[in-house]
């Protein structure tokens, strides 16, 4: 949500600020602006609407001159989207400058009280009042007066500061937003993930809570809120940049569904050796596996579908009782955990604010937590017990694709693990299950080779108003997934329920012409979910079925049949979801949208 770039070093700012602001679009925005010190004052230049406006304002930031700067893309929170409520803030004077992610908690009564002392503002965000109580501390030394303004706000923050009368200083702090520090030969860099200055350092660091940063040309300081100088170890960054790119795609989502085997492969791969799944971080001995008598899956989003994936499989195979909270719900709902309870938290970003507390809520209550994120160094990475790492790469898309089958794989993984430490999964089932989970990466191609048939099917429901998905077991969590990618970058309004649910209210919704999605991939409930597409059809619905190959018979009941490979019924959710992304993809293209930025839609939600 929102993303901050920041430069101080030898080549001009501007250029470089907008385009590591380009590589954070996919975070979600409706404005952004960018300041420059030229020399002899901060120049400050904001617009509403997506970055192409501000590049045009700027000539890709050609008539802004300078070597420190930085840049800002906000999503609304206090006020409108518009060029007044876009950062960069700056006191009156223009001399502080302030771009800000997060929600500053105690805004009102700051404001009320800088106003009360004849300050004036003049948007309707909360950072504007950081800008003017910088300005209420400076006496002349930055360092001192932002520790003085972070004493006194409350929420959460990550921030780039420029100072007129510093100009070879930038600093940047953090509290509960996520924020980076880069360097390299050719100046410092601050930014709010990994994409925006890939081009430039792989080396990095990560600010932790409440620690401010101080940048120069060709050097990085940290600093505690108290001023106290702090050593941090700098990060290497081994991703491919060219993996941030989209590589003759026309949309980052597609060529992240076409990365969808690798992605499986490299999660799957390096934690099997000799036959053995050795999953390096999982911190927890087999006694302690061996003890756990409940589990705790807490996420969002899709993330939290891959958890309604995961509590039929690892209950199915290892009799184990699972939760699945949605993560803001965990923390109030009060949660009754036992000394024996292990918390599973899951999110690509690992930054996702709710999944954050609900790791802070736990250990708080002396449980274990073990995180699922795709990327090294993140917050809940940082502060969990214990990582499993998906090795995704970028995802760039907001919708995720590949991130959420490598947490679908590595729940497998992790299901398989723990069955043979408990010894409920004998050495024939073991091997078993391993044929098909290595399996996964060639079928999941296979099934990619089928996105013009999608293609064409998809283009007949571009002007849907309605589509449901049903499903019954992991049928339904499948469902839950295909649903959201759908009215995520489609914006059709999309459902999807147990298909045992229907008589109890939704089937009143279905009419003549209605699409229906049918996930029908569980052996032991076809039978059931035949008999609800019977029922859908006999009220007019058109039915689109996702069914494994050789299930003839569904094509006696439904319109249109997709088919998977055949795998055991506890991965099925690994090939099903494929062609049910392609067909959100498809249709969103079909309606003229912009696939990777839905609107409304962040990829990392960092705020409550």
């Amino acid at each position: 949500m929102c993303g901050i770039v920041g430069y101080i070093g030898k080549k001009q700012a501007a250029p470089i600020v907008l385009e590591g602001l380009s590589k954070l679009e996919y975070r979600g925005y409706d404005s952004a602006g960018i300041a420059v010190y030229d020399g002899e004052k901060i120049v400050t230049k904001k617009a509403a609407g997506r970055l192409a406006v501000l590049e045009n304002l700027t000539h890709s930031g050609e008539n802004m001159p300078g070597f420190s700067g930085i840049g800002h893309t906000r999503w609304a929170t206090h006020g409108a989207p518009s060029d007044l409520n876009a950062h960069p803030h700056t006191n009156k004077e223009g001399t502080i400058v302030v771009v800000h992610n997060g929600i500053i908690e105690n805004y009102m009564s700051l404001k009320t009280k800088l106003t009360d002392k004849g300050y004036s503002f003049a948007s309707e965000t909360d950072t504007e009042v950081l800008a003017q109580l910088l300005d209420y501390y400076y006496s002349g030394n930055p360092l001192q007066a932002i520790t003085k303004v972070l004493h006194r706000v409350e929420g959460s923050y990550a921030l780039g500061i420029m100072f007129a009368d510093h100009p070879d200083e930038l600093y940047a702090a953090r509290k509960e937003s996520p924020l980076i520090v880069g360097h390299s030969d050719e100046g410092c860099f601050i930014a709010s993930d990994v994409p925006a200055i890939l081009k430039y350092t792989r080396s990095v660091y990560y600010l932790d809570n409440q620690e401010i940063a101080m940048l120069k040309a060709d050097q990085v300081s940290f600093f505690t809120v108290d001023e106290e100088s702090i050593e941090k170890k700098p990060v290497t960054i081994d991703w491919d940049a060219n993996a941030a790119e989209k590589a003759g795609y026309e949309f980052f989502m597609l060529k992240e569904i076409y990365e969808e085997p690798k992605t499986v492969t490299d999660t799957i791969s390096p934690r099997i050796r000799d036959g053995k799944i050795e999953i390096e971080g999982l911190g927890l001995t087999d006694e302690e596996l061996k003890a756990i008598s409940r589990i705790h899956i807490v996420a969002c989003g899709s993330a939290y579908h891959t958890g309604v994936t995961a509590k039929y499989v690892i209950e199915g195979m290892l009799r184990i009782p699972v939760e699945v909270d949605v993560a803001s719900e965990f923390r109030y709902r009060d949660p009754i955990l036992s000394k024996n309870d292990l918390v599973i938290v899951v999110s690509q970003s690992g930054e996702t604010a709710d999944t954050l507390e609900a790791v802070r809520e736990s250990k708080a209550k002396g449980l274990k937590v073990l995180a699922i994120v795709n990327v090294v160094g993140s917050s809940i990475a940082r502060e969990a017990d214990s990582v499993f790492y998906t090795w995704a790469g970028p995802e760039i898309s907001v919708a995720t694709t590949k991130a959420y089958s490598a947490q679908l794989a590595a729940f497998y993984l992790l299901a398989m693990k723990l069955g043979r430490v408990r010894g409920v999964i004998d050495d024939k089932r073991y091997s078993e299950l391993m044929d098909y989970l290595c399996a996964l990466p060639d079928q999941i191609e296979l099934l990619l080779g089928q996105k013009e048939k999608i293609q064409h099917f998809a283009n007949r429901y571009v002007a849907a108003k309605d589509v449901f998905f049903i499903g019954r077991g992991i049928d339904y969590a499948i469902g839950l997934e295909g649903s959201l990618k759908l009215k995520e970058i489609s914006y059709i309004h999309s459902e999807a329920y147990a298909a045992g649910e229907l008589k109890h209210g939704t089937i009143s919704l279905i009419e003549p012409g209605t699409l229906v999605v049918a996930v029908a991939t569980q052996p032991e409930l076809f039978a059931k979910t035949l008999s609800n597409i019977k029922e859908v059809k006999a009220r007019g619905a058109f039915v689109m079925a996702v069914a494994e190959r050789g299930r003839k018979e569904i094509e006696k009941e439904a319109d249109y049949v997709l088919y998977i490979p055949h795998t055991d019924p506890f991965f099925a959710n690994s090939l099903a979801i494929i062609p049910l992304q392609l067909f959100a993809y498809y249709v969103s293209v079909g309606k003229g949208y912009d696939v990777d930025h839905p609107r409304n839609l962040a990829k990392s939600v960092t705020v409550e």
